[in-house]
């Protein structure tokens, strides 16, 4: 290995190393890194555009801009306070009906964001039944992750694999929204099977709920009536807009701009208050990261662990099981956003000699599952803990790693069966 090999790749699992142990933030650990490869010109400043991936940073801008904004319109909590009503105090129902409504929120908008609003309506109603919260909260977090799956701005990994690989809304739909649907259904009934003791009510308990429920008013949740009618138009011309951007050759990233524009400019909310709460050092972090896997590519290290990888996998069939698993693997202890970024160059690297559209598959379905496996594997689950334990709920590890381990590990081996039977068989 050259002196600048040996240097890229003591940053980056320097690196890593940060932001595993996560001593400092994870921004400042991948900001730091970036700018070393910057300052050793290992990825020359003419070169910063082309690994820095705007399309994936300006995508995510956008879309944070408009949830920032519809969230102020009280959208999310009336959807919360009519999924509730809708359950009619029935735990099973309750179970189904918010598993399904999070993964569809998670499948258009930003996960944390979903489960903060969700979180809190479900902990209010398990209290309302008088019956464990856990089933519920479990089934929340492993439906936010299975939805982000599902679509190309699902999640920050398909996001990320979406620009690399040049896929489209409607191929994300196609290939992944299937296996999330039915990981879905998988996922409800494991965790039914698991808690099904607790999810039982009394007939006089639940007159009581439906009485209790009776009094909430979603009206009442809408802060302004105007701005919630505009939010749902702009979400809806946005996602219209998704369906058909490859057709109209407009980057995925434009669209997400558009309707953040689109809705600031319709809402007239102040445009400082929702730009302070985008999540720049999610931004940043993207970018630093960028960089460092940048330097990989820039010297040579990426090509040359595609080649070793590539003369001992002699298929595609063979790849998208090392590549779904070891993602799954990987996403349940370390975050999913560096080891995308890690595994996308080396995917295109291996293009040499594989097919690699079904590989972009096996990636993002590892990615994204794989943070079901443990309590810390995906911003959602560490988000609801948190909110859990705030309110009385302890959700120890080990409580999660019993059924997020199962979850995990039959999602992902159904997921990489729908892809054998498209690709392989």
């Amino acid at each position: 290995m050259t002196p600048l090999e040996v240097f890229a790749l003591a940053v980056f699992i320097f690196t890593y190393a940060l932001i595993i142990s996560e001593r400092i933030h994870r921004t400042v650990a991948a900001m730091a890194g970036g700018s070393l490869v910057l300052l050793a010109n290992i990825v020359p400043w003419e070169k910063v555009p082309v690994y820095l991936d705007l399309d994936t940073i300006l995508l995510l801008a956008g879309m944070m801009i408009i949830v920032n904004t519809t969230r102020l319109s009280g959208l999310f909590e009336y959807i919360a306070i009519k999924t509730a009503k809708f359950a009619k105090g029935e735990p099973i129902r309750v179970l189904l009906l918010f598993s399904v409504v999070t993964a569809l929120i998670s499948a258009f908008l930003d996960n944390v964001t979903t489960v903060l609003l969700l979180t809190p309506m479900l902990i209010y109603i398990s209290r309302l039944m008088e019956v464990n919260p856990l089933p519920f909260l479990l089934s929340e977090i492993f439906a936010s992750n299975i939805g982000g799956m599902a679509t190309l701005i699902g999640d920050p990994p398909n996001i990320m694999i979406g620009s690399a690989a040049g896929l489209s809304f409607n191929e994300f739909l196609f290939n992944m929204g299937l296996i999330a649907f039915l990981d879905l259904i998988l996922m409800i009934f494991v965790v039914y099977l698991a808690y099904r003791k607790v999810l039982k009510v009394s007939k006089e308990k639940k007159e009581r709920i439906l009485r209790t429920l009776g009094n909430l008013d979603e009206r009442a949740a809408i802060r302004d009536l105007a701005l919630f009618r505009k939010s749902i138009i702009t979400i809806v011309v946005v996602v219209l807009f998704f369906f058909v951007h490859d057709k109209l050759r407009i980057e995925p990233a434009v669209v997400a701009l558009f309707g953040a524009s689109l809705i600031l400019f319709w809402s007239r909310e102040n445009p400082e208050g929702i730009l302070e709460k985008i999540e720049w050092a999610t931004l940043f972090f993207f970018g630093g990261l960028f960089l460092i896997v940048g330097s990989l590519v820039e010297t040579g290290f990426i090509g040359q662990m595609a080649q070793w990888i590539t003369s001992h996998i002699h298929s595609e069939g063979e790849a998208i099981l090392v590549i779904a698993w070891l993602s799954a693997l990987a996403s349940a202890v370390i975050d999913n956003i560096p080891f995308t970024a890690t595994m996308i160059p080396l995917i295109k690297a291996m293009g040499m000699s594989l097919n690699t559209y079904p590989l972009w598959w096996a990636l993002s379905l590892g990615a994204c599952l794989g943070g079901n496996g443990t309590a810390i594997g995906a911003s959602a689950n560490v988000v609801v803990i948190g909110i859990a334990e705030r309110e009385g709920i302890k959700i120890t590890f080990m409580d999660f790693l019993k059924m997020g381990i199962i979850v995990m590990i039959l999602t992902v081996g159904a997921g990489v069966g729908i892809l054998w039977a498209r690709y392989v068989w």
